[in-house]
């Protein structure tokens, strides 16, 4: 086993990504885990493997950490809680003793550091969907251990996937997580993409709930609980509460539109292939090791990378965020100070 390390350095080295085995696997395990959840709502009691409630209790352990460490002072401040670090801090020095008894002592030192990666970066303080796939990453890596199997695949995402959701929707809301990126240009809610890919495989063939749905309030509210996909609006409309949904969140207006959730899901799959896995400044975070194996691009440390978290260099091609450099701050930290038609890639 071998500690994971970054090499996708530039669109060339990406490019060689998006044509190696590693790829095929990552978004094979997606697309077997969509398969998986297809027709399927979210349960209060599900059954679950040993191996699964392992994960499941090691989710609940970060929460319970969550709940133990409070925000510090921060009011000036509409960016990320300091107090996010201390968090952080804890699952890197505790992550071994996390894994401990689900994952064979020789795999630890490698798939940990998909996990820690999992949560935000601790120097930006803030959260994209690069993090986002460093947990699926991880879940990809216990797949293979044979820690998870094709048969927890429906509760690795109803079950982990989903309370990992609810886990980095409390740390976004406590800490103030910025979104990664310009304004979370690569997550359909600010942060997150695979909710809504997941979500609209749940609604696959659902008789009543369409994909126009989600301008209905009521219908949001109540099937929130059991299907990803309404979660997330209910999650939008929660920190966006200043206009409407086409006004904020116009991709999202787009989609629905669309007649059937077999045409959303289609669609998620191949946006998610062209907006996330084949972005070079969301790609350029994406770790290698013997599990997910890449022999291309070349190795390069974090200290290679400027404070907005990329790699800038003069003789490629500038594929970088607008915000490159400049903090953006959460809608969620715009609205608690308050208080206190689109082409897709579809067709």
């Amino acid at each position: 086993m071998t500690v994971p390390v970054k090499r996708i350095y530039t669109k060339e080295h990406l490019n060689e990504f998006l044509h190696s085995t590693a790829y095929e696997e990552y978004i094979g395990y997606i697309e077997r885990l969509n398969e998986a959840v297809k027709n399927c709502k979210i349960e209060r009691q599900m059954p679950v493997s040993k191996n699964v409630q392992s994960v499941l209790t090691l989710l609940d352990t970060l929460m319970n950490w969550v709940n133990e460490i409070p925000a510090v002072e921060n009011s000036l401040s509409r960016f990320g809680n300091p107090a996010f670090r201390t968090f952080y801090d804890r699952v890197q020095e505790n992550v071994d003793s996390l894994l401990k008894g689900f994952v064979p002592a020789s795999s630890i030192e490698e798939v940990s550091k998909y996990l820690v990666e999992s949560f935000g970066n601790q120097k930006r303080i803030d959260y994209g969907t690069g993090h986002e796939a460093n947990f699926m990453a991880w879940l990809l890596c216990l797949d293979k251990l044979h820690v998870l199997t094709p048969e927890d695949d429906k509760t690795v995402v109803l079950c982990v996937f989903v309370k990992y959701i609810k886990l980095m929707r409390e740390l976004q809301f406590k800490y103030w997580l910025e979104p990664a990126g310009s304004h979370g240009v690569w997550g359909l809610d600010d942060y997150h993409f695979l909710p809504f890919l997941f979500g609209s495989a749940q609604l696959l063939d659902h008789k009543y709930i369409k994909p126009k749905s989600i301008h209905d309030p009521d219908t949001v509210e109540q099937f929130s609980s059991s299907y990803m996909y309404l979660a997330c609006i209910h999650f939008i409309n929660t920190v966006k509460t200043t206009a409407s949904l086409r006004w904020h969140s116009p991709m999202l207006d787009d989609i629905s539109a669309c007649k059937s959730w077999v045409k959303v899901n289609q669609g998620m799959i191949k946006m998610y292939k062209a907006e996330v896995l084949g972005k070079l400044p969301i790609m350029q975070h994406f770790f290698f090791g013997s599990l997910i194996h890449f022999e291309g691009g070349m190795v390069y440390h974090d200290s290679m990378e400027s404070d907005c978290g990329h790699v800038h260099q003069e003789t490629i091609e500038k594929e970088y965020p607008d915000c490159c450099g400049i903090p953006v701050p959460s809608a969620i930290a715009a609205a608690a100070l308050k208080e206190a038609p689109r082409p897709l890639p579809f067709d």
